[in-house]
């Protein structure tokens, strides 16, 4: 019986139970997605997906095969070349006079025969190979290779600095959206608030022991609270927004953050910031590079004064029909220029040029370096007291809330001294957050300007 009455309810249940299972499937895969994640998996993220950081690493790739372009002068250059013709030409015109001497019937006075000249066209062939090779230029092309690989650096340092740029972007808009969330949890309480107290306004106001000004006053304190509701939503649709961004992604970002309000002490002196940032901030690192590098070229401009050595072999078949006549030749050249306009002298004097330019930049970088590093110390410092002070004020203001409401409600307070009480707890509230978060922010803002590990800054 049980039997039948089964095979009789299931195809009435079974829409149900499929929905159900649907649901289901839908909650789970839903809950894999949205699986929150810490600021080093988000870091992480980023450096695989950002469209910057494959951009500095193809300037990498380029630069290396520049290195490659300058090393192949050291090997030697092989051509090989095949030169079918068809030719017309006179035996006065030709090597080989044989060609087209044709005995002339009137003889000269002399007696002897008249030879004509006579145009001849004829095919004429010629394929060989060539060789040719970099004896001694006085170490020419070891500037050139010298240069190129200094270049290298300093795009690889370039590369750097891009990745620090896109880890700190990370670092500020994860903790952005992490305070927009709070102060959006800040702004959904303070709107429950105000109903609550509108609900106590209009409940005394119904029995006689508050005036319409009160009910006036909490729907005006009502809507402003919604009011700063919508906005909050705003900020952290932006906020979200900015993250994708930092992150190099273009789909929506579909997954929460793992919310830390950790405040991890740092102790850096400014000295030792200053120190470690000289000698480790990618930037200064590419400068230093880049004068390597215009170093070298110059060594190599200047040896355009010295002649050069080059050694040349070829092996060639000519002719006119098949089997061709071979040839070959082997010999060297030392070459050099004389006078070339000036030309020499101008482009080691670009080059002495660009060298000072890059001295000037690097002590203007070193100087914005040790204000980043300063700005940085004193804003964590700044950060760190206004969590304190920040935290003490919110517990004032909740406290304060609490009473004002109490003596709202036993009717021995105005309900102005409880909205006043309200809004001083939502602005210290939002405080409070802010600074956390500032703090955190500020905290990333520092190891980016010293490119000192912070411990736990992550």
């Amino acid at each position: 019986m049980f039997r039948a009455l089964c095979s009789v309810c299931l195809p009435f249940f079974r829409p149900a139970l499929t929905a159900l299972l649907l649901v289901g499937l839908a909650q789970a895969a839903r809950s894999e997605v949205i699986a929150p994640r810490t600021l080093r998996e988000c870091v992480a993220i980023a450096l695989e997906n950002h469209p910057s950081l494959k951009a500095a690493a193809a300037n990498v790739e380029a630069g290396q095969q520049r290195v490659r372009h300058a090393a192949s002068r050291y090997l030697p250059q092989i051509g090989a070349n095949f030169q079918p013709n068809r030719r017309k030409t006179s035996p006065t015109g030709q090597t080989g006079a044989e060609f087209g001497t044709i005995p002339l019937p009137n003889p000269t006075p002399s007696g002897t025969p008249r030879i004509g000249t006579t145009a001849r066209t004829f095919n004429f062939y010629s394929t060989g190979f060539t060789l040719t090779q970099v004896l001694f230029d006085f170490g020419k092309i070891l500037n050139t290779i010298q240069a190129a690989l200094a270049s290298v650096d300093a795009l690889a340092y370039d590369q750097a600095t891009q990745r620090e740029t896109v880890i700190f972007n990370v670092k500020q808009a994860f903790f952005n959206v992490l305070a927009a969330q709070r102060l959006l949890r800040v702004a959904d309480e303070t709107v429950s608030q105000n109903r609550k107290q509108l609900n106590l306004a209009q409940e005394r106001n119904n029995v006689g022991l508050a005036p319409r000004f009160d009910v006036t006053q909490a729907e005006v304190q009502l809507a402003q609270g919604e009011l700063n509701q919508v906005t909050a939503r705003n900020n952290l649709a932006v906020a979200q927004v900015t993250l994708r961004n930092a992150l190099g992604v273009t789909d929506p970002v579909d997954f929460d953050l793992v919310d830390t309000l950790a405040t991890p002490p740092v102790d850096l002196t400014e000295s030792a910031a200053l120190a470690f940032a000289y000698d480790h901030r990618p930037e200064l690192l590419s400068l230093r590079a880049q004068e390597a590098a215009q170093l070298a070229q110059i060594a190599a401009l200047q040896k355009d004064y010295l002649p050069n050595v080059t050694g040349n072999a070829s092996y060639t078949w000519v002719g006119t029909a098949y089997p061709l006549q071979d040839n070959w030749n082997v010999g060297a050249s030392v070459n050099m220029s004389l006078f070339s306009g000036g030309l020499t002298t101008a482009q080691i004097g670009e080059a002495k040029a660009t060298l000072n330019n890059l001295r000037f930049n690097a002590e203007v970088t070193k100087q914005d370096i040790a204000l980043e590093v300063r700005q940085a110390l004193l804003n964590l410092k700044e950060a760190r007291e206004s969590i304190r002070v920040a935290d003490k004020g919110f517990q004032r203001a909740r406290e304060n809330l609490e009473l004002a409401g109490g003596r709202y409600a036993q009717g021995v307070g105005s309900f102005l001294e409880l909205t006043d009480a309200q809004t001083s707890y939502t602005s210290a509230d939002a405080s409070y957050v802010q600074a956390l978060y500032t703090y955190r922010i500020d905290l990333a803002a520092l190891e980016r300007a010293s490119a000192y590990p912070i411990p736990a800054a992550d």
